[in-house]
């Protein structure tokens, strides 16, 4: 797939989505948060998608693109939805999520719910597991489609997760996804093929499984997450063996029934 932009500059990715990446990289968050503006063609207003920090140059930069008719959360973690009150004020754009909290002048984003804004047909899809707020959200125009995954699905690599059943489900729900869906994630690359992706981060979360409970086996069902880590995840950066350490958690959680 195409390379990340510059920092600030706005790329068109798909005829009714583009991206401008914010000055965020890490670990966790790659070459940074992608911050998506859709419109169809015809439509003089876009919607925001996870407008990222309070970042005020990144924020003004999304802001002068087009106006601004509604603004979107993947979920609550604030390199995605902190800007958003910002932004609003900015714009005048409502907010909405599926965590009320963080809505504005907007009822919360509900499971199923399809919405129509600047020109786009949108479903949402409640796809719980890295958060229990997380959302993806298919955009249609013209019969083609994409996926915006937030943490839900990543452009490299895979993603932390707090409750391992629910992201499970969550990941069989995104295979159902007619083939050559886009998948538009919150960090790194965009991807072809949303169901293709998630059928690969479930056979990678059925894999770890398997090692955590061969780690189980070796080390006593008692074993704490770190040993865990430790064993399972020696090839990784040492760097990443702390986000490890919380889906290892979620893994025992889930394999103790917790």
């Amino acid at each position: 797939m195409t390379a990340h932009p510059a920092y600030g500059e706005l790329r068109p990715v798909t005829p009714v989505a583009s991206v401008v990446l914010e000055r965020n990289p890490g670990s966790m968050t790659l070459e940074g948060t992608n911050t998506w503006l859709l419109r169809a063609p015809d439509s003089a207003s876009v919607v925001v998608v996870d407008p990222g920090h309070e970042d005020e140059p990144h924020l003004a930069t999304v802001a002068e693109t087009a106006p601004v008719e509604l603004i979107v959360l993947t979920h609550r973690h604030p390199d995605h939805a902190e800007g958003a009150p910002w932004l609003a004020d900015r714009t005048g754009a409502a907010v909405r999520a599926f965590d009320p909290v963080l809505c504005r002048a907007a009822p919360p984003l509900s499971d199923d719910e399809r919405f129509a804004v600047a020109g786009l047909d949108f479903h949402v899809l409640h796809t719980p597991g890295h958060t229990d707020d997380s959302v993806c959200l298919r955009a249609t125009h013209d019969g083609a489609a994409a996926m915006l995954t937030g943490d839900s699905v990543l452009g490299r690599g895979t993603t932390v997760i707090s409750d391992l059943g629910p992201y499970l489900t969550s990941l069989r729900r995104l295979i159902e996804e007619r083939p050559g869906t886009v998948a538009l994630p919150g960090h790194g690359p965009e991807l072809p093929d949303v169901a293709s992706i998630a059928g690969e981060y479930l056979a990678h979360r059925e894999e770890r499984l398997d090692q955590v409970r061969a780690a189980l086996a070796r080390l006593g069902e008692d074993a704490a997450p770190r040993q865990i880590v430790e064993l399972v995840y020696a090839d990784v950066d040492r760097s990443l063996w702390a986000p490890a350490e919380w889906s290892v958690r979620a893994q025992l959680d889930y394999l103790r029934g917790g």
